[in-house]
């Protein structure tokens, strides 16, 4: 199965799995407003749609190659497809906010193995020389999909209606569904020593307890006592998990991944940086719609800027590196990404267009080049097994971080609505970039901590 017939269908086939996940992560937040009024609910109280699916491929995502190792990547490949557009039909199909959020848990589930288990029938089908290429050639939809998606979310809300974002989902999960049973090798590793339930359990459960605390602040509506005894159990849960990997032969992470230096920085600063930035996509859009007045394909449109100017920017990334090294780059761009979050809150009524392109290729370039200096940084020091369960976090780390960083936006959009009254939709978001902004800014205080001199290793500094 892994001759040179089927290594190309390979290719294309977790390509579609990615492209698919990819443009569903970005064509939904254009239409959350036309999604809100449908369900008769208000705009600002949308962001369970997007936590649920993150949340879910977060916690899940630890368990895709255990379970690829034990049941196959062809069977688990299958499954997370077929979930995926079930969850996605499902989503269509919702008539009440909670039913779509459940729907979007489900879509999750498929999401969690997706890109996991395609990476890993990848890396084992293509020897080292060829890797490089193919896991380019994979990852090549991540970067259409962000761009194509806020459009054609903005056309399909505007000319059809907010399910087809979903439907659309359904052929190409028919299409992937048929081509994994003809193409996708059936690798297994029967040997792996057990799953660790409990690491799983008690990681996955403070991660859920600690988002649900900052909705509860938010669209919940919880007490602040309520909300600040879920903060506590999520932090406890974590910390139980602490405990319980350093006495464990094989937890689901090693502690030991944190006696390497720029793995623990790299760690903690992608989890606090993208508190700011992952908030984004959910905050520019809502802005343009309810404060600007922005239709929702101008709204799709606007944010196109900000994908072409990310695709540019990551031509240039190692030169940067070569020439600051992480700690000098890391620590001023996170900054920047801080400063033009805050700056959209200049955004008015009589911006031109044209300026609001600048600000967002402004935004979208500095925040490419932080994202790949963040993720460049974390693994570039681990090896061996190292490398695959600092992968396997990093990975699940990020999608929390955008998890907690949607949750904390909301948060502050309602406390700033009860603070300025109704009428005052472009306070409200002003003061929130503002606060995104500052949020996202104090990561840099944890990239000041690396070593000075560190710098990419094929082209370290004399």
């Amino acid at each position: 199965m892994t001759s040179p017939l089927y290594r190309q269908p390979l290719l294309w086939l977790v390509a579609l799995g990615f492209f698919m996940q990819t443009l569903d992560a970005t064509i939904l937040n254009t239409a959350l407003p036309s999604i809100a009024a449908s369900l008769g609910e208000s705009p600002l109280r949308m962001e369970s749609v997007v936590i649920a699916y993150l949340l879910t491929v977060a916690l899940l995502m630890p368990a895709s190659g255990w379970l690829a190792d034990r049941f196959g990547t062809r069977r688990i490949y299958l499954a997370a497809i077929l979930l995926f557009a079930l969850g996605s039909l499902a989503c269509a199909e919702s008539r009440t906010l909670w039913q779509l959020v459940l729907a979007r848990v489900l879509q999750g589930i498929g999401g969690a193995f997706l890109m996991p288990v395609g990476r890993l029938a990848v890396l084992r089908s293509f020897p080292g020389p060829q890797l490089l290429g193919a896991m380019s050639f994979v990852v090549m939809p991540g970067l259409i999909g962000p761009m194509l998606g806020p459009v054609l979310g903005g056309w399909l809300v505007e000319y059809a209606s907010w399910h087809w974002i979903f439907l659309l989902n359904l052929p190409i999960g028919l299409l992937g569904a048929w081509a994994v049973r003809r193409y996708m090798p059936d690798f297994r590793e029967p040997g792996q020593p057990g799953f660790d339930w409990v690491g799983f359990l008690l990681l996955g459960g403070g991660m859920v307890m600690l988002s649900l605390s900052l909705q509860g602040f938010g669209e919940l509506g919880m007490g602040g006592a309520a909300a600040g005894l879920l903060m506590l159990g999520g932090l406890a849960g974590m910390v139980s998990y602490w405990l319980h990997a350093a006495r464990t032969p094989h937890p689901l992470f090693a502690l030991s991944l944190f006696q390497t230096r720029s793995f623990a920085v790299g760690l903690l600063g992608n989890l606090f940086a993208r508190l700011g930035s992952g908030a984004m996509p959910f905050l520019l859009p809502l802005m343009l719609q309810l404060a600007l007045g922005y239709s929702p394909l101008a709204a799709g449109l606007a944010m196109m800027p900000v994908a072409l100017a990310a695709m540019a920017s990551k031509t240039i990334v190692e030169q940067l590196l070569n020439r600051f090294g992480y700690q000098r780059l890391l620590t001023v761009n996170t900054v920047l990404v801080g400063l033009m979050i805050a700056s959209f809150a200049l955004l008015g009524q009589g911006t031109p267009t044209w300026w609001l392109a600048i600000q967002l290729a402004l935004f979208g370039a500095v925040n490419s080049i932080q994202f790949t200096a963040m993720n460049t940084l974390t693994l570039k020091d681990l090896e061996g097994r190292g490398a695959s369960g600092g992968n396997g976090l990093l990975s699940m780390t990020m999608q929390l971080s955008i998890s907690l960083g949607v949750a904390s936006a909301a948060a502050m959009l309602s406390a700033f609505q009860q603070h300025f009254g109704a009428g005052q939709t472009l306070a409200v978001f002003r003061a929130t970039f503002v606060c995104v902004g500052l949020l996202g800014a104090l990561a840099a205080l944890i990239f000041a901590q690396l070593d000075e001199a560190a710098r990419p290793p094929e082209k370290a500094a004399p």
